[in-house]
């Protein structure tokens, strides 16, 4: 990736853990500084997450992916699922940060590691809200389909939506250049329409990204009578959105109703990215818009990227598990593996395109993961 930004970045391992600093040699909190006889303590500025946060993530996410990569195409989904989150979790509490899972595994009694509101990180640095999915699309990892991620994504405290009393919301992803002329609310026809002359091309020229879903059918019949290309996907939409919001991707729109956790997760890198991702909640049955409205959630609302993700304090770190459009999987070799992340900051636009080559016999003599995959 280019780096906008100008001054220098720290020299980078590239690899999926950290060695646990010396305490004598790490700096004292301002906060916790002796104060002068008769003064209180001063209290420390609240930090927002800078730009240093970034490669620490794209640390986690390859621990994920790599993790997960010793399952693929076995068939089963919770062992690749639960070998992933294991490793995320290890190497997420050395990241500089004082983190909230706010999107996880699920509620802390379903889920033993990255439950929502467990507390992640180091416990220094900025206070986070944290968006963690350490497989994007399980099942095409069991089944070794393309298009597997792992993924992290985080913000300043506070700025994510908390979408806990729905999970689903209907979704509309598009790129820079036609994010002002589409609208969720709005038939897929004339979305099309929009995204055609914005990106001053015909219907014929757009192709769409839908997940395969019974429900879609309708929509799918709509997109094909307005003469756009449909490209179906089994599952992991948050891959699906960033290729609809990237330029050059070959997909220009995503349609559907899909998972709220993944769209929040996906407005981290459509703000990254400078597209547009719209949704509207959709319960599933009256118990569910129940919930809803008493959590205080509007239902007629179409929330916008920056209803979705307040700060322009953001990051996103995704590391393939197979081979996808949106970037490689992982590649094990006799000692040593290869991963490819995608990280990038909201406040800066700088999205960066790393491919890390990893020692396993190093990472084994530091790190508690066993990248080696032994049973």
């Amino acid at each position: 990736m280019t780096e906008h930004e100008p001054a220098a970045m720290p020299a980078e391992s590239g690899l999926p853990g950290q060695v646990v600093p010396d305490p004598s040699r790490v700096a004292a909190d301002p906060g916790q500084l002796a104060s002068q006889p008769g003064q209180a303590a001063p209290e420390p500025a609240r930090q927002a997450p800078d730009r240093n946060l970034a490669l620490e993530l794209a640390r986690v996410t390859e621990a994920g992916a790599m993790a997960a990569a010793r399952w693929v195409g076995r068939g089963d989904k919770n062992g690749a699922d639960g070998a992933a989150v294991h490793a995320m979790r290890l190497l997420i509490n050395t990241v500089s940060m004082k983190g909230v899972v706010v999107i996880g595994e699920g509620e802390k009694d379903r889920a033993p590691m990255l439950y929502n509101g467990e507390e992640v990180g180091d416990g220094s640095g900025p206070a986070c809200d944290v968006a963690v999915d350490p497989i994007d699309g399980t099942r095409l990892a069991a089944n070794g389909m393309p298009n597997a991620i792992s993924v992290l994504a985080v913000s300043a405290r506070g700025s994510m939506y908390d979408p806990s009393a729905v999970f689903y919301m209907s979704k509309l992803v598009t790129g820079p250049a036609a994010a002002n002329a589409v609208d969720v609310e709005a038939p897929a026809a004339d979305n099309v329409a929009a995204v055609a002359r914005a990106k001053g091309c015909s219907p014929h020229d757009v192709t769409v990204i839908i997940l395969d879903r019974p429900r879609h059918s309708g929509l799918i019949a709509d997109v094909r009578a307005a003469g756009a290309r449909i490209k179906l996907i089994t599952d992991g939409d948050v891959a699906g959105a960033i290729m609809a919001a990237s330029e050059g991707s070959g997909i220009d729109l995503l349609l559907g109703i899909g998972g709220t956790p993944e769209g929040i997760i996906a407005a981290c890198a459509v703000k990254c990215l400078g597209g547009i991702i719209l949704g509207k909640l959709e319960p599933r049955d009256d118990a569910e818009r129940g919930r809803a409205v008493d959590a205080g959630h509007d239902l007629d609302r179409v929330l916008a990227t920056d209803d979705l993700v307040t700060s322009d304090d953001a990051f996103f770190a995704a590391t393939g598990i197979t081979d996808g459009e949106l970037i490689a999987g992982v590649r094990y070799r006799a000692g040593g593996a290869s991963t490819h992340s995608l990280v990038m900051r909201a406040r800066s636009g700088t999205i960066r395109n790393i491919r890390s080559e990893h020692q396993l016999w190093k990472l084994n003599a530091y790190s508690a993961i066993n990248f080696y995959g032994d049973d």
